[in-house]
């Protein structure tokens, strides 16, 4: 499982539970970010007396790392700046050659739009290329590649002014402690904990009303990006 984000923190409020899910099933776990939300999401920090920009990237990497350990997954950080996020060739193909070392079978991310983050929709952007460039075009390519993967969005902040409509509900139950101690890691956004912690009991109702089993506590929300192939119905 990969999973990029455009700031250091996106992946524990958005995808913690599923990540835990899947290296507590024995699956490995990469989560990249594109910046450490330095600039826009690091307001608590630079309330600090004499902050500056590399101590608070310092900051944020810890808090990162250490919640992706709690999670089992490993954590990396591009730090190509934030407000305004900009990912330019050379890093698209620094992704690129991320996704074909390590192959993941599954990539998260954010979803095509947001207008309350102006960084966001350009992961979003940034993350499809790498995957179209990683597998190619399903033909023998020049360069080297790897399987295509599956490509779902994980849920935004504001999902119904983002376009995003779930299409997959991972039963995080079992592992939610874990994501809140991962989310109890993030300090510079400690705001957002309760939320995120509120919206995996909603998403949890819903996922029980779809499959009608009543010992889904919590659950989190994705969206395909690509049609799931089945061999029958």
């Amino acid at each position: 499982m990969l999973v990029v984000g455009a700031h250091s923190a996106d992946f524990v409020w958005r995808s913690a539970g599923a990540v835990a899910k899947h290296t507590a099933a024995g699956g490995e776990a990469l989560v990249v970010a594109l910046s450490y939300g330095e600039r826009g999401e690091s307001g608590v920090l630079w309330k600090q007396e004499g902050q500056t920009e590399e101590n608070v990237k310092k900051i944020r990497h810890e808090e990162a790392a250490g919640a992706a350990a709690v999670l089992g997954a490993e954590f990396r950080a591009l730090d190509l700046g934030d407000y305004p996020l900009r990912v330019g060739d050379e890093a698209v193909e620094r992704l690129a050659s991320i996704m074909r070392d390590f192959a993941p079978h599954v990539v998260l991310t954010h979803p095509e739009n947001d207008p309350f983050n102006p960084d966001h929709p350009v992961a979003h952007r940034a993350v499809a290329k790498a995957r179209l460039l990683t597998s190619g075009a399903g033909v023998a390519s020049a360069f080297r590649t790897a399987p295509p993967s599956e490509f779902l969005a994980f849920e935004p902040h504001q999902p119904e002014l983002c376009g995003f409509t779930p299409s997959v509900f991972v039963d995080i139950t079992d592992v939610f402690g874990r994501k809140v101690e991962a989310m109890g890691h993030m300090a510079a956004q400690r705001y957002l904990q309760e939320y995120y912690a509120q919206r995996a009991e909603h998403r949890g109702n819903h996922a029980r009303k779809v499959t009608g089993d009543a010992g889904i506590r919590q659950a989190e929300a994705f969206q395909r990006l690509l049609p799931n192939v089945v061999g029958a119905l």
